[in-house]
């Protein structure tokens, strides 16, 4: 099958290294970029720990700090816009709360088995989600931009990498994550009508990127998601390349990864009863399967490196704490998903949170890149800058290419 071949592109932009372009869909030329270098610094949300996510602020603040992509999460609004929020529910991360003309669309939806209460996007047309602001959801985090920046849209985000590469002189990718599909396929209307149906999103989302950036796997973007069916949609439809996310729910004290529902499975497994779960796809045969769709994996951090709570206070504040862990170094997922010619980008890494055996970022994402990560996502794109420069200057590999079909 087409979409079984050997794709090892590595996107040119800015801090990555391309080692090469191989179509999915069909043989076709391609524009051949200047040398580059990786590992990618890639803005979780935008520079989300100084600004509130998913704003056309923070991704500006996240370029200006450095970051090569940053990521708008998309879902859609009750008339199809793609706009950029982690999830369908709003009500956390916009001030929808505040608007007593929207008071009545609070509501209760399933998405992806769990019930929510709360704003649903899917619930609003783009000019009423325009009337809204964003606010910053983590409350240990600067709230005085609170209520000052707008929800943009998909186009937004996209002009606004355009506009920032030329502005600076380097490519900017852009990362979209399709949030939640199976959500969106079957999500009705209050008279339980469908309001897109299967693959709208896949498809309304292709059609945008290929008029922006053509249907090239040296396209600078990556689609992820979390589910599966939708990537081997896509793998079929475009040679942009996609990426498998990989989640959790917790860390045992062993090292060894928690798996609880809603974390547990790809959501369309649970709906077609698949039994695999999220670590199942990170073993031999999991990582040949995702291989057959996709250009990379996305795991959690917790997958990539063992840590276990072995109970030592190693700052002696007297608190054990995630950062107290013992860090026992490679779990081998990485090693095995580069065998088999798959990117590794991981996630989450916070200045304020998360750092699983580790009480400084810095350190903790330089850790990562020395272990050969292709890329990282953080909240800090600064810290992840500096983490990327001590990587390099201690002699790690800064491998450089172009970007070529061969």
């Amino acid at each position: 099958m087409l979409n079984e071949l050997s794709k090892h592109a590595w996107l040119a932009v800015a801090a990555v290294a391309v080692l090469g372009c191989q179509n999915r869909v069909q043989a076709k030329p391609v524009e051949t970029l200047a040398p580059v270098v990786r590992p990618l610094v890639i803005s979780h949300r935008g520079a989300s720990g100084y600004r509130p996510e998913h704003t056309l602020e923070g991704y500006a603040l996240a370029i200006d700090q450095g970051a090569d992509f940053i990521e708008p999460d998309l879902v859609l609004t009750k008339d199809g816009k793609m706009i950029a929020r982690h999830e369908p529910m709003i009500g956390a991360t916009t001030d929808v709360a505040s608007h007593p003309e929207f008071a009545d669309r609070k509501t209760q939806r399933m998405v992806d088995g769990v019930e929510y209460n709360d704003w649903f996007a899917t619930d609003f047309t783009l000019a009423e989600i325009k009337t809204l602001r964003a606010v910053q959801a983590r409350a240990n985090r600067d709230q005085q931009y609170n209520g000052l920046y707008e929800i943009p849209t998909l186009d937004q985000v996209i002009a606004l990498a355009k506009q920032k590469s030329a502005e600076t002189g380097r490519t900017i990718g852009i990362y979209p994550e399709i949030k939640h599909s199976t959500y969106h396929a079957t999500v009705t209307n209050r008279k339980k009508h469908k309001l897109f149906g299967k693959h709208f999103f896949e498809i309304k989302l292709l059609n945008k990127l290929h008029k922006a950036y053509g249907n090239s796997a040296c396209a600078p973007v990556f689609i992820q998601s979390f589910e599966v069916g939708n990537l081997q949609y896509l793998s079929r439809r475009t040679q942009i390349n996609l990426v498998q996310l990989i989640d959790a729910d917790d860390v045992n004290a062993d090292g060894s990864i928690s798996l609880v529902v809603p974390y547990r499975q790809p959501y369309d497994f649970v709906v077609s009863g698949d039994p695999r779960t999220f670590a199942d796809l990170l073993t031999d045969a999991g990582l040949d399967f995702v291989k057959t769709y996709a250009d990379a994996v996305g795991p959690w951090k917790p997958y990539l490196v063992k840590t276990v709570d072995d109970q030592v206070d190693r700052n002696g504040d007297g608190q054990i704490t995630i950062n107290d862990r013992r860090v026992d170094g490679s779990t081998g997922v990485l090693e095995k998903a580069h065998a088999k010619g798959l990117q590794v980008h991981t996630w989450t890494f916070r200045n304020d949170a998360g750092g699983y055996g580790f009480f400084d970022p810095r350190e903790e994402m330089t850790y990562y890149y020395d272990l050969g990560v292709d890329g990282l996502f953080t909240e800090f794109p600064d810290t992840g800058v500096e983490a990327r420069k001590a990587f390099i200057n201690a002699g790690g590999q800064s491998m450089i290419g172009e970007c070529k079909r061969h």
